[in-house]
């Protein structure tokens, strides 16, 4: 957790390889880095991947990147060992990018293209497909196959994800795929005589998560009961998770009609006395701002996903983004209280989520999970995740408790600001809230003294205390370093890879923030000194303007010595963010 000293050392696996499956919406590209990815996880590998996708359903140019390996892995590498392509695009885009020993697969009938040369393979994913499927549509089938033959891994894994796929489509389609994945499998291992390729011994399986599916997760877990939302890239992925647990855990989920209506439904179900949720992407919470002020006015509890991409505007809608930090401090119309948590990895995302509906309902104040494009496509492998410490605190009153309150006050005065928090129409006591300034019933006032005692009770007399809860960043690497990484959210892999790399030649360290607002204090690790007593301080974040840096700047006067920003819409690769560094270095 945030402040601990991390001393598992990175090393390069005896196996590391990076598949990059092109192409165009809609020829299956994401298909085909799922299967290889569950089939990595279940053989017991460590795996990651990212997405790189255009704005459209059909068309462009697409990419799902896995990274495999025998040693825990963090981010994506530049160096491509399996090229899939499915389009021309893919091969002219990518080839470059291929490793010594990369090889390139492809159907040349399908492209009208033939490619000589010894990184090429020359595989008929239609002809096998309509051959031995009867379909040309199984032609993904025939490549994922394809794959795990080059690697000389055994099949057996796939072909039971093929079964579990398809099982209620019957025992013909499960044995065309079977046939089409072997087919694949057996052509690419007669062609890849050349090929250098080994599978890692298999393990225990693990666990295969993406960010966005473990902050769902992590609502589930924290007890949500109702989420509401509007579809937007690349926040949909929530509902996505949640709609599947409906039943299962008793979730309400309204596709609301606008950005608007699903924040003030989200407010209306959490004043009515379940924990709740709203997400959206930029262009989508701006929507939601005037409600945010009303949930500070009425110090109702709401949960809000923030899933940024690049903007202004509509920007790049499936790119990556840290470009809303600023926004999302001063968001909203008055003053109040906020927290703001940006999970790094899938496992900080479920933590983090928990902690944002406990100290959302605790302190009666608006709570973000803050995460973009990259972190929530992103997938990575854990042998389990620790759910033990996801404790729920039911801080409302209800009757059992409100039976013995003689007089109830909704903004009652208290020395932390923190007024009984009572679920309406669930004892006979009368709960009112108002958007207006109100009294300590919840009766509209425009007196000046009471508007004074309620600012200073909903904003002044709770941050100290929220502040408290705020843990300092995580410290990864030297004890006393020269060279310290300093980013937040989504740069935590890269920089934890870069640090790793970094520290067989000189004394590198990285300090990862992923709980932001209120700003961190020392709170048992005095980060401010290790900052300063470092040589070189590189700031890493992926927008133009150094956000995190200023606002690090603005709160405790340090400025950095150097800043890594990255605002092209796409990730850092470890490459990339190494030749930065040594750029930063000189």
């Amino acid at each position: 957790m945030a402040g601990e000293v991390q001393q598992d050392v990175y090393s390069v696996g005896n196996v590391d390889y990076s598949i990059k499956i092109g192409g165009e919406a809609g020829q299956g590209i994401q298909t085909v880095g799922d299967a290889l990815s569950r089939v990595f996880a279940r053989a017991g590998y460590h795996v990651f991947t990212h997405q790189d996708y255009e704005s459209r359903v059909r068309g462009g140019h697409n990419f799902y990147q896995v990274r495999v390996s025998d040693k825990a892995v963090s981010a994506s590498r530049s160096k491509i060992d399996i090229l899939v392509a499915f389009d021309k695009e893919s091969i002219e885009l990518h080839a470059a990018e291929l490793s010594d020993q990369g090889k390139i697969i492809y159907d040349a009938d399908a492209l009208k293209q033939k490619h000589e040369g010894l990184h090429y393979l020359d595989i008929p994913f239609t002809a096998l497909a309509s051959e031995h499927g009867g379909s040309s549509i199984m032609a993904n089938t025939v490549a994922t196959g394809a794959v795990l033959g080059m690697l000389g891994m055994e099949m057996d894994i796939f072909l039971h994800i093929i079964r579990e796929t398809f099982h209620k489509k019957g025992e013909e389609i499960i044995r065309q795929n079977t046939a089409t994945a072997l087919a694949g499998y057996d052509v690419a291992v007669k062609q890849c005589i050349s090929c250098s390729f080994s599978a890692p011994e298999r393990s225990e399986p693990k666990m295969l998560i993406a960010g966005v599916d473990a902050v769902g997760l992590g609502a589930v877990a924290s007890g949500c009961k109702f989420y509401a939302a509007y579809p937007m890239t690349p926040s949909t992925g929530i509902m996505n998770y949640l709609a599947g647990k409906e039943q299962e855990y008793g979730i309400v989920l309204e596709q609301a009609e606008d950005e608007i209506a699903a924040i003030n439904m989200t407010i209306g179900a959490s004043f009515a006395g379940v924990r709740a949720m709203t997400a959206s992407s930029g262009g989508g919470f701006a929507l939601m701002v005037e409600g945010l002020s009303l949930a500070g006015m009425t110090e109702t509890p709401v949960v809000i996903g923030l899933a940024q991409r690049p903007g202004p505007a509509t920007g790049l809608p499936t790119r990556t983004e840290q470009g809303e930090l600023q926004f999302l401090i001063s968001a909203g119309h008055g003053e109040f209280p906020r927290v703001i948590f940006a999970p790094g990895d899938p496992e900080q995302a479920v933590h983090l989520t928990h902690r944002a509906f406990d100290l959302a309902e605790k302190y009666q104040i608006p709570a973000f999970i803050v995460f973009d494009q990259y972190l929530g496509d992103a997938q990575w492998t854990y042998r389990e995740l620790d759910l033990k410490k996801l404790v729920n605190v039911d801080y409302r009153l209800r009757a059992d408790v409100l039976k013995d309150v003689s007089v109830y006050k909704r903004y009652a005065y208290a020395e932390n600001g923190v007024s009984p928090l009572a679920v309406p129409g669930d004892s006979k006591h009368l709960v009112v809230a108002d958007s207006d300034e109100h009294d300590e019933e919840g009766h509209i006032i425009e007196d000046a003294e009471t508007r004074n005692r309620m600012v200073l009770k909903r904003l002044h007399q709770k941050i100290p205390h929220i502040r408290q809860e705020i843990m300092p960043p995580l410290r990864y690497g030297a004890e006393t370093p020269d060279v310290v990484l300093i980013g937040w959210g989504s740069t935590y892999g890269i920089m934890k890879e870069a640090v790793d790399l970094l520290s067989d030649t000189r004394a590198a360290a990285m300090l990862h923030f992923s709980e932001l607002w209120p700003f961190p204090g020392i709170n048992g690790f005095d980060y401010i000194s290790f900052i300063k007593n470092a040589g070189k301080v590189i700031c890493v974040e992926q927008n133009a303007t150094g956000q995190f840096a200023r606002l690090m700047k603005a709160e405790t006067g340090l400025e950095m010595t150097s800043g890594i920003y990255r605002f092209d819409g796409r990730p850092f690769t470890v490459e990339d963010l190494l030749g930065e560094i040594h750029a930063c270095l000189g």
